[in-house]
């Protein structure tokens, strides 16, 4: 084995709950261990990556990783930490989901390697959609009393918490079924070993159990926290939704601001878990960012890799452009080389007006611009008052009374950024 992949997790604080002797059986010899990834979007959020770098710790510690598509789980919704059932999607639906979460996975884990620890992807689907339900409760459902599901806390909080749905039986199945994978994977794959959050210690013992029980074997759980924030709200979420890995969901801008915007507590905690940099890295920048907290260090480095990491070199290239177009000096080249997107992200709640396209053939007068077309400032006095004092850009470049806006200045062959001040911007959309 290259390393100790518990030892690893312990020290980045990625390792809530083993068993026990997981440790000592991972030190034998290689073995395989599997994380359950949800469906039910066509992308991952980041509320999945603490799960994919602990697989990706656990391949690179010389282990095999299975990533498990819960095709069959996605359909009927584990209660765990939700108080409502989830919306049911159909096969074909599940299987586009599927082939996306692959490709983002890939950039996680090598599906490719031609060493014995290659990734691999399965779908519970695929086992599950031909066993019946007779079989089910007579192979599966027989071997675990209905006193040993009510014990487990994802099941007795959803029935004693102030929710009047309560708990519907499909939901209440979802134990034996994320307990019946365990025990397929261990059959067909010898995986001996489930990780996942904190708040699946109970699925992943109730697979223990059916693979000590039905398999005659032993197998393994582990567990990491559930990552939270500082200041108590929801780790991966904004004001818009989830944090995604998909670009089309979630800009590279809008998730490298994101990590860019962690509190020093958090961004402490979030480097270790979120990069692979080593101890003696993480704890150099620890230092490095408690001698001047004010340079963020802490917090760029770890929006730096990991956007490379979900995107690429390239995106975080421009993220960073984009981000130093608000917050620092930038030319009219600079804005001109955002794509759309990204603009309109930076940019976002900027007052906008719409002006026609052959008002610029003549050129647009600034008065006009700030003004009488716009709105952007109160009356045309403000606005000769405003270009007199300098204070007026166009796309970032100071401008005088005599300035004319044309077809030259637009940015994605749309928009026309007006700035008065440092903080003060409107958008003109040419339609």
């Amino acid at each position: 084995m290259n390393k100790n992949f518990v030892e690893e997790l312990k020290w980045r604080g990625m390792l809530h709950d083993a068993m026990p002797g997981t440790e000592e059986h991972l030190q034998k010899e290689m073995q395989s261990a599997y994380v359950g990834i949800d469906p039910t979007a066509n992308s991952l959020h980041i509320g999945h990556l603490v799960s994919v770098m602990m697989l990706r710790h656990f391949q690179l510690a010389g282990h095999k990783p299975y990533a498990l598509i819960g095709g069959a789980t996605g359909m009927i919704g584990d209660p765990s930490g939700k108080s409502k059932e989830r919306n049911l999607l159909d096969e074909t639906t599940l299987r586009l989901n599927q082939e996306a979460i692959r490709e983002q996975l890939s950039r996680f884990l090598d599906f490719d390697s031609e060493d014995n620890n290659a990734a691999v992807l399965v779908n519970n689907y695929d086992w599950m959609k031909e066993f019946s339900f007779l079989e089910f409760i007579r192979d599966v459902g027989k071997h675990i009393t209905v006193n040993y599901m009510m014990a487990k806390d994802s099941v007795k909080k959803r029935l004693t918490s102030e929710d009047q749905e309560g708990m519907s039986f499909t939901e209440f199945t979802y134990q034996l079924v994320q307990g019946y994978d365990f025990l397929h994977l261990f059959r067909e794959y010898n995986c001996t070993l489930q990780m996942g959050g904190s708040d699946q210690w109970g699925n992943i013992t109730t697979g223990t159990e059916l693979i000590r029980r039905i398999g005659g074997g032993k197998g393994f759980a582990l567990t990491c926290p559930l990552i939270t924030k500082a200041d108590g709200t929801k780790f991966g979420k904004t004001e818009g939704g989830n944090i995604w890995l998909d670009a089309h969901k979630t800009s590279p801008y809008r998730f490298y601001q994101y990590w860019l915007n962690t509190s020093d507590e958090d961004a402490e905690k979030y480097i270790k878990i979120f990069t692979f940099l080593s101890k003696k890295e993480i704890d150099g920048l620890i230092q490095e960012h408690r001698e001047v907290p004010h340079l963020r260090v802490l917090q760029k480095k770890l929006a730096q890799e990991i956007t490379i990491m979900v995107h690429s070199e390239h995106d975080l290239e421009n993220a960073e452009m984009a981000s130093s177009i608000l917050f620092g000096k930038s030319t009219s080249k600079d804005l001109k080389n955002l794509d759309e997107d990204t603009f309109l992200d930076v940019f976002e709640g900027v007052p906008q007006a719409s002006v026609l396209k052959r008002e610029l053939q003549d050129g647009l007068d600034m008065i006009a611009a700030l003004s009488a077309k716009t709105g952007f400032l109160a009356s045309n006095g403000d606005a000769r008052r405003e270009l007199k004092q300098n204070s007026i850009s166009v796309n970032k470049e100071k401008v005088t009374e005599d300035y004319k806006i044309s077809s030259v200045d637009l940015i994605n062959n749309k928009y026309v950024l007006l700035q008065r001040g440092k903080k003060n911007y409107f958008i003109l959309v040419i339609n």
